[in-house]
């Protein structure tokens, strides 16, 4: 059941005439240090009303593109009711030949949107490698994100930009690749994203934004900040990078209770970024 409320700022189209559907899925059950995530999806998009619907530097006016808001996906009482409900709710929209926006919500969310697709590659940008068997004795855990993805698409086919915290549980053999961010500080987060785009061979990707993988200095409403991160203009520029070869997108781990309004409007400036540069180079 997706539940109605507050719209994102200009996503003023039907589901039929869309090309991109945004779905908030409030559903934060494995959060580990602080919660809060569940009130992130109308948080991000009351923020969004902050932005002119003009991107200059784009040339692009979001009141021009196909947008519908889907409203809430109804609350989940289990991490695996959440992924069936979400798993549905995606095909849906991957099924209709739309652009998938997903808003988390915990990292977790991300599971059963991949699952929706077919060979694809996946790029997540996050402060965390997220590769646990299982946290806690539960298999859809936010720290186990990268895990369970891999296990759909392929660990080759994963790749995780900007971490800076591994456990030694997670480091094995097959660990997908990863870029830390120590290494993209070092030669620059255009070079180093370029890397990270040739070692994805597949053509089509999904791009996941935990919005920790941003520095807490600039978001420091996320359940789990980790310091030494990437800037906001260094995730906008990856995800210029990335445009042509996205066909879905997500954000995940704002929260609230933990903010002073400034990581959601983050989250929502992302999100018009990612919707504003696929839209451009569809056009």
């Amino acid at each position: 059941m997706v539940l109605p409320g507050i719209c994102f700022a200009d996503a003023n189209a039907s589901f039929d005439d869309a090309q991109f559907v945004i779905c908030g899925v409030p559903f934060d059950r494995t959060a580990s240090y602080r919660s809060g995530a569940r009130m992130a999806p109308n948080a991000i998009r009351q923020a969004s009303y902050n932005f002119e619907a003009y991107l200059f530097e784009h040339d692009v006016d979001l009141s021009d593109i196909p947008m519908n808001d889907l409203g809430n996906v109804d609350e989940c009482g289990s991490p695996d009711g959440m992924v069936e409900i979400v798993r549905e709710i995606a095909r849906r929209i991957v099924n209709a030949g739309k652009f998938p926006v997903f808003v988390g919500g915990e990292h977790t969310i991300t599971i059963p949107v991949v699952e929706a697709f077919d060979d694809i590659g996946v790029i997540s940008i996050d402060a965390h490698l997220d590769y646990r068997p299982e946290y806690l004795g539960v298999k859809y855990s936010h720290a186990c994100v990268t895990r369970r993805i891999s296990e759909h698409v392929g660990v080759e086919n994963v790749l995780v930009f900007g971490v800076r915290s591994i456990s030694a549980e997670e480091r094995s053999d097959k660990m997908p690749n990863y870029i830390d961010a120590f290494t993209i500080h070092k030669e620059g987060v255009e070079k180093a994203f370029r890397r990270a785009a040739r070692m994805m061979e597949k053509e089509r990707v999904f791009l996941t934004l935990d919005i920790d993988g941003i520095d807490p200095a600039f978001a420091p409403g996320t359940g789990t900040p980790e310091p030494f991160g990437l800037t906001p203009l260094e995730v906008k520029k990856c995800i210029n990078m990335l445009g042509k070869r996205m066909v879905g997108f997500d954000i995940t781990e704002v929260s609230p209770p933990y903010d002073e309004g400034n990581t959601a409007a983050l989250a929502a400036r992302m999100m018009r970024e990612a919707i504003a540069v696929v839209w451009k180079n569809r056009r």
